[in-house]
């Protein structure tokens, strides 16, 4: 699967910012969530690290709630930066935005980092490495904060994702359509258990992982370098 394909495409981009908060329970929430996670070890002039920025939403978030926190979006979608761009206005020249992977990130310590919507397009040890990149880049009581699809454990990641494109079109009824699209997801995106991802977590050197977000098949955890 091409997974930065869907990021480039112009149509694609240009419905992002409409259609990702209709997709996800809670995403404005989410971000405020993440920031305030983050603001509770980061310094008021931190550096933060936000890594497959996408459409730069987030960023907006916490540029505008944290005024002197210094900002890194990484993302490999030239396309996605610009959507970016034009989503923080004024408030870009406090974002440092950098196409690439982790190693665009560079290897200043920073004082925290978020990766939200990411994670679950990567293999298993694709997965693990980036968080290894992530943790080498993040100062000793930093915390990250990460959120995605994945599942409990013991369950089907079908019947979740199903739920989640119920919620997501809301004039659909259609319970078998949403299934077979939860199927064809399943086969394209690794999606792991949670008792998995958090595993990927502490073999990458973090601790104190926390589940705080729950929402059908979307999950989020706060964890500390």
């Amino acid at each position: 699967m091409d997974t930065l394909r869907p990021f480039t495409d112009a149509a694609a981009v240009a419905r992002y910012a409409e259609e990702t908060p209709r997709k996800v329970p809670g995403y404005a929430d989410l971000h405020r969530m993440t920031m305030l996670l983050l603001a509770e070890r980061a310094p008021p002039d931190a550096d933060i690290l936000v890594y497959g920025v996408g459409g730069g939403l987030e960023l907006k978030v916490f540029a505008e709630a944290q005024p002197g926190w210094r900002l890194v979006g990484v993302d490999p979608s030239a396309e996605m930066l610009d959507l970016a761009r034009e989503i923080l206005g004024p408030l870009q020249r406090r974002v440092d935005l950098r196409q690439g992977y982790i190693e665009a990130a560079g290897q200043a310590p920073f004082d925290g980092a978020a990766c939200l919507l990411t994670l679950h397009f990567l293999q298993r040890e694709e997965r693990l490495a980036v968080l290894r990149h992530i943790r080498r880049r993040m100062k000793s009581g930093a915390r990250l904060v990460i959120a995605h699809h994945s599942y409990p454990e013991g369950s089907a990641p079908q019947a979740w994702l199903a739920r989640s494109a119920l919620f997501a079109d809301r004039a659909m009824q259609d319970v078998a359509g949403a299934s077979h699209f939860a199927q064809l997801m399943s086969k394209q995106l690794p999606i792991l258990s949670a008792a998995d991802e958090e595993g990927l977590l502490e073999q990458a050197g973090f601790s104190e992982i926390a589940l705080f977000y729950a929402a059908f098949s979307f999950r989020g955890w706060v964890t500390t370098a």
